[in-house]
């Protein structure tokens, strides 16, 4: 992903966030000349940041179905693509009050490349499961206990395959009319509550971020 400089993370807790509150991310990996990238939706979560509390040197845990065979075709140290994408929306040159002009897109995204690590014995699946319910139920005003399903998450465990993604590089954009005046930006964010923001409380980081530019 091309970072522009205009719209880079405004800080590395910034980016942290946005992955760990948007943890359904993409795992991307093979592509030749003759073949397409292969990708994969499914949670992603930080296991463990790096010692300067950023995700590059830190480690990420993901599983997917076995059925899948994108798994079939990774090997440990694979480098693969971890995509993970925060609010974004329509951006409607009325927000803008001047002509001519154009439309675009607001919108935050994170993309860390990683070397996988397979992990198909069921106990560390385990592990990865597990950590994923809880740092999903993290994210929920009441968190579910799974202690009492966790007969029924280790007879299943086995239909899937888990990894460990080691990051070894990190890309942000945070795209969110930093380039607009202050009035422009309101009515960006305006605009997008009226919209209902359908992907996300893009208006939010509109004015969080683009207030601080």
């Amino acid at each position: 992903m091309h970072e522009f400089p205009a719209y880079r993370a405004p800080s590395q807790h910034e980016v942290t966030d946005l992955v760990r509150a948007n943890p359904f991310a993409l795992i991307v990996s093979g592509g030749s000349a003759d073949e397409a990238p292969v990708a994969t939706h499914t949670p992603v979560i930080i296991e463990r940041l790096a010692a300067d509390d950023g995700l590059v040197g830190g480690e990420m845990l993901g599983h997917i179905a076995r059925k899948n065979p994108q798994w079939r075709s990774l090997h440990d140290g694979q480098p693969v693509l971890l995509v993970f994408s925060g609010p974004h929306g329509y951006v409607s040159p009325t927000a803008y009050a001047d002509d001519p002009n154009v439309p675009t897109w607001d919108y935050a995204a994170v993309h860390l490349t990683a070397r996988v690590t397979v992990l198909d014995d069921p106990s560390e699946s385990m592990h990865v499961v597990t950590r994923t319910v809880h740092e999903l139920e993290a994210l929920e005003s009441t968190a579910w206990d799974p202690t009492g399903s966790l007969p029924t998450f280790e007879r299943i465990v086995g239909g899937v395959v888990s990894f460990r993604f080691a990051v070894t590089d990190q890309r942000a954009v945070f795209k969110l009319s930093q380039d607009k005046p202050a009035d422009v930006r309101e009515r960006v964010v305006a605009a997008a509550r009226a919209r209902g923001c359908p992907h996300g409380d893009v208006g939010a980081l509109i004015e969080r971020i683009g207030a601080g530019s």
